[in-house]
C-alpha cells in the first residue's frame, strides 16, 4: 500500500509522525524550519489519513500496522537510521516503532503522548467513539474537541487543526481508535531505551497532562523534558518557536547539521 509523504531538505533524517485525526501538514512549521537548516524531514500521511489510502478495510488499524508502514517507507527511501518524533497517537506509533525496530531509531521525540496500555473504561470509550464517527462523521467531534486540541487563546492555530479533523476519513479514524484501544504498555520499552529522548508537552494539555510527561521523563534513561507554556495538545502549532527551540537543541545534541 503506497504511503503519501513529503521529503524535504538534506542531512540527517527526521521522521515526523502526526497524531489523530490529522495529517502530515500538522508539522508544517517544523517542515519549513528544519528542512532549511540541515535536516532531511520526512512527513508521511498515516494509513487512512490525508492522501494515504486506508487499504483493506478490516475495521481496525493497530499501532503495529502504522509502525510497519513507516519502516517500509524508510526502507524505500534507503534510510537506515533516523530521529523519530511523534505527537499524541504519533508518539505511541513512535514507541511501537522503536519497540519493534530499535536499530532504526537514532533519537526519540515524544510530544503530548503517554505510554500506558488502555484501561478497560478507555477501551469502551474508544470503541464507542469509533461507532459514533461511523454514524455521524467527523464534524461534530471536531467541533467538540477543538478547544482541547488547541487552547482557546491560541486562535491562530485553530482553523488549520479544525480543517484537518473535518477532512479525515471517519472509517480510518474509527479503525485507528479501535487499534489504539488494544495497544500494549510501552513503559518497559521506554525504561530500557538506549538512545536519547526528548519529552515535550503543552502546559495546558488536558489529554496528556504534564504529569504524564514527567512520568515518561522519569522512565527514560537519557531524556530531556520541555514544558511549552501557553499551549495545549498541539504545542508544535500553538507555540512553534518554543517547540522548535526544544527540538533544535535536541537534534544538535545528536547530530551536526550538514
Amino acid at each position: 500500500m503506497p504511503t503519501f509523504y513529503e521529503d524535504r531538505g538534506t542531512g540527517p533524517a527526521l521522521l515526523l509522525i502526526h497524531g489523530h485525526p490529522f495529517d502530515h501538514t500538522m508539522w508544517q512549521p517544523q517542515i519549513d524550519r528544519f528542512s532549511r537548516t540541515g535536516y532531511r524531514i520526512i512527513t508521511p500521511d498515516l494509513r487512512g489519513y490525508g492522501a494515504t489510502p486506508l487499504g483493506p478495510r478490516t475495521g481496525t488499524t493497530t499501532l503495529g500496522d502504522f509502525a510497519e508502514d513507516l519502516v517500509a517507507l524508510l526502507d524505500s527511501l534507503e534510510i537506515e537510521e533516523c530521529v523519530v518524533a511523534g505527537l499524541s497517537m504519533g508518539g505511541q506509533i513512535a514507541m511501537e516503532l522503536v519497540r519493534r525496530h530499535p536499530g532504526r531509531v537514532r533519537g526519540l521525540v515524544l510530544a503530548d503522548t503517554f505510554p500506558a496500555a488502555e484501561t478497560e473504561d478507555g477501551r469502551k470509550d474508544r470503541n464507542a467513539m469509533a461507532d459514533r464517527l461511523l454514524r455521524e462523521g467527523m464534524r461534530g467531534y471536531a467541533d467538540e474537541v477543538l478547544d482541547r486540541m488547541v487552547a482557546p487563546y491560541n486562535t491562530h492555530a485553530a482553523p488549520h487543526v479544525h480543517r484537518m479533523m473535518c477532512a479525515t476519513d471517519p472509517v480510518a479514524a474509527a479503525a485507528a481508535l479501535r487499534g489504539r484501544a488494544e495497544r500494549p504498555d510501552y513503559r518497559e520499552t521506554l525504561a530500557t531505551l538506549a538512545v536519547p529522548a526528548l519529552v515535550v508537552v503543552g502546559r495546558d494539555d488536558t489529554y496528556t497532562p504534564v504529569a504524564d510527561a514527567e512520568e515518561m521523563h522519569a522512565l527514560l534513561p537519557h531524556s530531556t523534558l520541555t514544558v511549552i507554556e501557553r499551549a495545549a495538545h498541539l504545542p508544535n502549532l500553538e507555540r512553534p518557536e518554543e517547540f522548535d527551540a526544544a527540538l533544535d537543541a535536541f537534534l544538535r545534541s545528536l547530530v551536526r547539521p550538514s
